[in-house]
C-alpha cells in the first residue's frame, strides 16, 4: 500500500479500553490523506488512525486511468475494502469528506462486515444532471505551479487555498485534472440512493450550508435511513472540518463518544 500514501497515525489499539478499532479517513475529490492533519490528533483518542491518496490522487506526475472501469465508484470502493483487509484490524470507522464520504456509505452499503460506522461530510446521492463542463475555463486558469501557500490562498481562498496547497506537491498538482473532472462526471449521470438505503450502521451526515449538496438530500437521507442523523452547520463551506473545526470536532466527537467499543 505504500503506493496509496497509507499511514498508520497510530492512536488506541483495538486492545485498549475504549478503543473504537481503526479509523480511517478518505479525502475528497482533488484531496489528499494529509489534508486531514487537524484531525488525526484530537481522533487518535479514539481509535488507531489511518489515512491514504486515493487512486489518481497519490503524487505528481502519476499515470492516469486505463479505462473509464479505473474511475468508477465501485473501482473507488474495491481499493478501500482492500486497505481495510491490509490494515487487518477489524471493522473500521470511516470518515469521508465529499467523494470520500460517497465511498465510506458504499464501502458499508457493500462490505457491511468491515464497517462500524461512517461520518459523510457534504456529500449527497443524486448529483444527476450536472456537468464538470463548467470546470475547464477555471482549470486551465490555474498556474503549472504555485509558488507558495499564499498564491494558492490567493486564487482559493484561505480555506481551500491552504487545503490545496498541503495536498499539492512543492505546489505542483498531485493528478490530472481531466481525470478528476471525469470521476465527478459520473456523478452527473447515475444515482448512489439504493447504495445509501443498504448503510446499517451509525451514521453522521455533515452538511455545510455553502456547501455543494443539492439542497433537502442530506436531511432526506437521514430521513429514510434509522441508523443516520444529520446536522446542517450554519455559515460553513464545503470544506467543514476546516471551515468550522471546532462545530465538526465537537460533533464528530459527540458521534464517536456514542459508538460501543471495539469488540477487536
Amino acid at each position: 500500500m505504500a503506493d496509496r500514501g497509507l499511514l498508520d497515525h497510530g492512536g488506541l489499539g483495538p486492545d485498549d479500553a475504549g478503543s473504537l478499532g481503526p479509523i480511517v479517513l478518505v479525502h475528497g475529490l482533488m484531496g489528499r490523506g494529509r489534508t486531514w492533519r487537524r484531525q488525526v490528533p484530537w481522533l487518535r483518542r479514539y481509535g488507531r488512525v489511518f489515512t491514504f491518496d486515493a487512486a489518481f490522487h497519490t503524487g505528481a506526475g502519476a499515470e492516469g486511468p486505463e479505462g473509464p472501469d479505473d474511475l468508477a465508484t465501485e473501482r473507488f470502493v474495491a481499493d478501500l475494502a482492500e486497505i481495510l483487509t491490509w490494515i487487518d484490524l477489524g471493522p473500521a470507522v470511516l470518515i469521508g469528506h465529499s467523494m470520500g464520504g460517497l465511498h465510506a456509505w458504499c464501502t458499508a452499503a457493500q462490505y457491511p462486515e468491515m464497517v462500524s460506522a461512517i461520518v459523510v461530510e457534504d456529500m449527497a446521492p443524486d448529483f444527476r444532471g450536472r456537468t464538470t463542463a463548467a470546470w475547464t475555463p477555471w482549470f486551465e486558469s490555474w498556474p503549472e505551479r504555485f509558488a507558495t501557500e499564499a498564491d494558492a490562498v490567493a486564487m482559493f481562498g484561505p480555506v481551500a487555498g491552504r487545503y490545496f496547497y498541503e495536498a499539492f506537491d512543492d505546489g505542483r498538482l498531485h493528478g490530472e485534472l481531466s481525470t478528476w473532472a471525469e470521476v465527478a462526471e459520473e456523478w452527473g449521470r447515475r444515482d448512489f440512493w439504493t447504495q445509501w438505503r443498504k448503510v446499517g450502521v451509525p451514521t453522521l451526515l455533515v452538511e455545510a450550508e455553502h456547501g455543494v449538496t443539492p439542497p433537502g438530500q442530506m436531511r432526506k437521507m437521514a430521513s429514510i435511513n434509522d441508523t443516520a442523523i444529520h446536522l446542517r452547520v450554519p455559515g460553513a463551506g464545503h470544506l467543514v472540518h476546516d471551515d468550522a473545526p471546532d462545530l465538526y470536532r465537537g460533533a464528530v466527537e459527540a458521534f464517536l463518544s456514542g459508538l460501543p467499543p471495539s469488540p477487536h
